[in-house]
């Protein structure tokens, strides 16, 4: 039986690149057949009918024609357009974010449907949740399960004997927690604290639904986010190129609040604009 020349699936737009004058090749991700690359032709002429359906952070059912070495998108209809993110900076550089570590944990035609639904799911929640933090901390960790890499965080990884609420240390070549006596053998190993850790495994072995009514303060916030971005940094021998952004963008907003601060006319107006940040 030969495969039909034509051929329909639904995903979401994780990456983009620019060819010839007006073609784009487009990264799609999707859960019956994984990730993979197609041709969008003319989609970067201004009458393109397909580039609105086409764009980063768009969930669309696409018609395909297969092709000698890349298959040609011939069709497109948006599913979500996941607006929020598209329409917000500070949300865009989430959402890229989400999308950059999909594209690169996930291997070319390799279906995993949990993980599809996951990066689904974290993009809805983006444009609707106030604790986004936290989701993405999340997404990191289930991330990082769905691609073998999740991190042990209830017994030393050395010596296996079962942490104790103490300072610990976290070391993304050993893969996690170090106790304090392994960790002075290991110069590369960062320290963590009990709470940091606590919050870890709550994430690693809860629902997102729990996971988002959790309250945390931003020193804490912070922590946990350096050692998920230190462990996949690690993982992947680079940096995250949307981090960066993400980092500016945060950098920008902290020069905006500190200028309210010194404007402001009393001290109390100046220590509630601290709290807000």
């Amino acid at each position: 039986m030969s495969t039909p020349r034509e051929y329909q699936t639904s995903g979401i737009i994780i990456r983009k690149t620019k060819l010839g004058e007006a073609d784009r090749i487009l990264t799609v991700y999707t859960p019956e057949l994984g990730k993979f690359d197609a041709v969008a032709k003319g989609v970067r002429r201004p009458k393109s009918k397909m580039a609105g359906h086409l764009e980063l952070l768009t969930y669309s059912q696409l018609t395909l024609a297969r092709g000698r070495s890349l298959d040609i998108i011939t069709g497109s209809q948006t599913i979500e357009s996941f607006l929020p993110l598209k329409n917000d900076l500070w949300l865009m550089s989430y959402g890229l974010y989400v999308i950059e570590l999909v594209n690169q944990f996930t291997a070319i035609e390799v279906p995993d449907e949990d993980l599809f639904q996951l990066a689904l799911t974290t993009l809805r929640q983006l444009c609707q949740s106030d604790n986004r933090d936290l989701l993405l901390r999340y997404f990191e960790i289930q991330l990082l399960q769905h691609s073998g890499y999740r991190p042990q965080l209830r017994e030393c990884v050395a010596c296996h004997q079962v942490l104790q609420p103490v300072n610990n240390s976290f070391s993304a070549s050993n893969g996690g927690i170090l106790c304090p006596s392994c960790a002075a053998r290991q110069p590369f190993a960062h320290s963590i604290t009990v709470n940091a850790i606590k919050v870890l495994r709550f994430i690693q072995d809860n629902s997102l639904e729990s996971v988002l009514k959790l309250k945390i303060n931003p020193i804490l916030a912070r922590e946990i986010e350096g050692v998920t971005r230190g462990y996949l940094k690690y993982l992947l021998e680079r940096e995250v190129k949307s981090v960066a952004w993400l980092d500016d963008l945060r950098e920008q907003m902290r020069v905006m609040v500190n200028k309210k601060v010194v404007n402001a006319p009393d001290t109390g107006d100046a220590e509630n604009a601290a709290t807000e940040v």
